[in-house]
């Protein structure tokens, strides 16, 4: 009922707030201010499943019933030319299943670590964005969440300080990105094998330069990083824990189909421990917190979109991490590979409506697997032993349109051993979303 008295206010709120409206088609006037609403509900079911063992991380072989709500009241306003400030009100509630741990693929992008069972609020978001023009052709932005109508340079610097979601920049794909409206799995949202910098809610303060050119575009991003493993308080040795993205992206297009490719590396220091270091010490449960002292965490990444005819797209990510050191902030992912493709309605007179099915592969370097297998623990991973096999998932999802701004999406998922772990599973997900948005 809470959680319904909030949503309520929320909504109320924003259908007496003034919309600003746009004007003139050719000439788009900049928008001084806007603003924007958001509500995702998910709800997902799985069934009981075989579990030769269970461990302190594990998915909970009794079948579950779980729901995830969130709220955004997302306020931008311009500063100056060029300049635009963003703030994003995030209400959340609910849990992941087994406490959002046992599966790295995770079957809710909405389900965070740090669930609640009454209606907690937060600033998600908290930033300013100078775009500096380099002049020649322009292009019309339209008014959307964290975005301000009007006209840009294509050819543009654009600065971003502040609290963000590394995902708001960069490793972004058409197809597979958003669990609100797209595939719900942590595997498609981002590639897991990037420990990219975040607390238990998927944020992090940071500094973040894009180059944008016609056909391409080069970013770096410097990022707090937290001071334990996915927590909330960040670490104050900012010379010590930081974390570091680079990404390039080259946009063309096939036959008159667009398509695009990024590569991505990444460099992590945080206070982390030692895989080896842990199963050097003979105490039994691996104790990876023991090991604890300022490394480095590195990897790669590729992610590729392309139309293939109008209204199908398809897209894969490829991940690589070194994998000697503790998983800090995203998952216990040291490889990874997906694949997938995007339907929309147009075919069967639902242009708004979307069809979309993936797979996905997820493993882990040789000591990581010997510390699991000593009974370590990690953000997602921790079954207290471990028979080691490539976790393995698919996922198919229809979403559709039910009236203006509303949607609902029908979801499945198949997890072949989840945590990497063929003692357990496999695990069938199924599940609801409700989204509106305006």
């Amino acid at each position: 009922m809470k959680t319904f008295v909030c949503l309520g206010f929320f909504a109320a709120l924003a259908l007496t707030a003034k919309s600003q409206e746009a004007v003139e088609d050719h000439a788009v006037q900049e928008q001084s201010w806007n603003w924007h609403v958001q509500n995702s509900d998910i709800v997902q079911y799985h069934p009981g499943f075989r579990a030769a063992y269970s461990g302190p991380n594990s998915l909970s072989s009794a079948s579950e019933v779980r729901e995830t709500v969130s709220l955004d009241l997302l306020v931008g306003a311009r500063l100056w030319r060029g300049g635009e400030f963003h703030v994003d009100g995030l209400l959340w509630q609910g849990f992941g299943f087994s406490r959002t741990v046992g599966v790295e693929g995770f079957p809710n992008g909405e389900a965070f670590r740090l669930g609640t069972k009454v209606p907690n609020v937060n600033f998600s978001r908290i930033f300013i964005r100078q775009t500096i023009g380099l002049g020649g052709e322009q292009e019309t932005v339209e008014d959307d969440a964290l975005q301000l109508a009007g006209r840009r340079d294509v050819s543009r610097i654009t600065l971003t300080a502040g609290r963000i979601s590394a995902k708001d920049i960069f490793d972004n794909n058409s197809y597979a990105n958003d669990p609100r409206t797209q595939f719900m799995n942590w595997s498609f949202m981002a590639n897991e094998a990037w420990d990219y910098p975040a607390d238990s809610l998927g944020y992090m303060s940071g500094l973040a330069v894009e180059l944008n050119q016609p056909k391409w575009a080069v970013r770096y991003g410097f990022f707090q990083m937290p001071r334990v493993s996915n927590g909330t308080a960040l670490d104050s040795n900012f010379l010590d824990a930081w974390g570091m993205v680079t990404e390039f992206e080259r946009r063309f297009a096939l036959g008159g189909h667009p398509g695009a490719i990024r590569l991505l590396a990444y460099l992590n220091r945080a206070h982390m421990g030692s895989y080896q270091a842990a199963l050097d010490n003979p105490a039994r449960p691996a104790d990876i917190q023991a090991t604890r002292a300022y490394r480095y965490k590195y990897g790669f990444g590729l992610n590729a979109e392309q139309e293939i005819i109008k209204n199908v797209g398809a897209f894969m990510r490829l991940g690589w991490s070194d994998g000697e050191n503790e998983s800090w902030t995203f998952a216990d992912v040291d490889r990874t590979a997906t694949v997938g493709v995007s339907v929309k309605g147009e075919f069967w007179h639902r242009p708004d409506d979307t069809v979309g099915l993936a797979g996905a592969v997820n493993g882990i370097s040789r000591v990581h697997q010997e510390f699991l297998a000593a009974g370590g623990t990690g953000i997602l991973a921790g079954d207290g032993r471990l028979n080691y096999g490539l976790e393995q998932l698919m996922e198919a999802y229809y979403d559709f349109q039910i009236c203006k701004n509303v949607r609902g999406a029908i979801d499945y998922q198949y997890i072949a051993n989840p945590a990497f772990n063929r003692d357990r599973g496999p695990v069938s997900v199924f599940g609801a979303r409700l989204h509106w948005a305006f």
